[in-house]
């Protein structure tokens, strides 16, 4: 026997049906599970390490082990040598946190200091084992008010006097964390800034996430006279209180900053740890490049992408985990 509906009721059955279906693809399209895939997708090989800490394992203590008062750790643990990475970029990083100088026709701008008992040996000693002089330092931007990017930059205000950008944001942040060392209070980064030193201009984002008011940036560097543009997220985990509006902000940050990198001439990825993007292992490439051959830095405007899109889908995937008590 065959079953007929009025058209009006087949009609409301087909609404009703449609509509569940619907709603039942974009919850699925929503759901963690999803959110996870795109991000491990977006991973590839390069960032699966990056994917691995954010979306699977991410406990996000960086920035409590940074704060947190504790012995120095011997130089074995964190020294490394430094490294010319452009002509006008260098790495003056430790083995855990990176620092950068750029330099320019006027003087250096250096991101971020490093731990207060790294400082001297990595930067400053590192910078004279390149041919730099640290008294050229004009301006010191910190990407964000955790101890491991700002403890350092009280021994080089107090040594050489370069002004020091933070976000209000974080320099209000700064006096809530604990840390060893705290740089004076001085000029207050806004989103948009261009930084310009000489012939070169850095350009500054407010991106709020990893802290109340972490600093992205583009950087112009040169290889051999060939312009590139680096762009730097300035934080990645997730070391805030677990919030559904905590989480969204991070994810809108990383969102927004990445339509920027689509619009603009990105095929350089630098990060503030070097265990983000691989630092050491396209260090060692460079060591090994021939003239002429391919710069392992300059990565792709891509690579910059997937890698905002790691970051902030993640966080997408820890706040749709969240308790559903948490999501109220």
């Amino acid at each position: 026997m065959k079953l007929r509906c009025a058209g009006a009721l087949c009609a409301l059955l087909f609404a009703v049906s449609y509509g569940t279906a619907e709603a039942n693809a974009q919850a699925t399209a929503d759901s963690a599970e999803a959110h996870l895939a795109l991000a491990k997708a977006a991973a590839r090989q390069d960032y699966t390490g990056l994917f691995n800490s954010l979306c699977i394992q991410e406990r996000g203590t960086e920035g409590q082990r940074a704060a947190a008062p504790r012995a120095n750790p011997p130089a074995s643990e964190w020294h490394t040598e430094p490294v010319k990475v452009f002509d006008n970029l260098y790495f003056l990083g430790s083995k855990p946190v990176s620092a950068w100088a750029v330099t320019t026709s006027e003087g250096i701008i250096l991101i971020d200091s490093l731990h207060d008992y790294m400082v001297e040996d990595e930067i400053v000693n590192g910078m004279k084992k390149l041919g730099l002089d640290p008294a050229k330092i004009k301006y010191l931007l910190i990407t964000h008010a955790h101890g491991d990017h700002f403890a350092g930059a009280k021994y080089l205000q107090e040594h050489f006097g370069p002004r020091v950008l933070m976000s209000a944001a974080d320099w209000d942040h700064m006096e809530r964390v604990r840390a060893s060392a705290k740089p004076r209070r001085d000029m207050a980064a806004t989103d948009g800034q261009k930084l310009t030193l000489g012939d070169t201009t850095l350009t500054l984002y407010v991106t709020p996430g990893h802290t109340p008011g972490t600093i992205s940036s583009l950087i112009p560097v040169k290889d051999g006279g060939k312009q590139h543009l680096a762009a730097m997220w300035g934080g990645m985990v997730y070391n805030f209180p677990k919030t559904p509006e905590n989480f969204k902000i991070y994810s809108n940050s990383a969102q927004r900053f990445s339509a920027i990198v689509a619009k603009a001439p990105v095929d350089v990825v630098i990060t503030g740890h070097s265990n983000q993007d691989n630092t050491f292992e396209k260090i060692e490439a460079l060591k090994a490049r021939k003239p002429g051959g391919p710069h392992p830095f300059v990565v792709g405007n891509d690579s910059m992408k997937r890698l905002l899109q790691v970051v902030g889908g993640c966080a997408t995937v820890k706040r749709l985990q969240l308790p559903a008590a948490a999501k109220q």
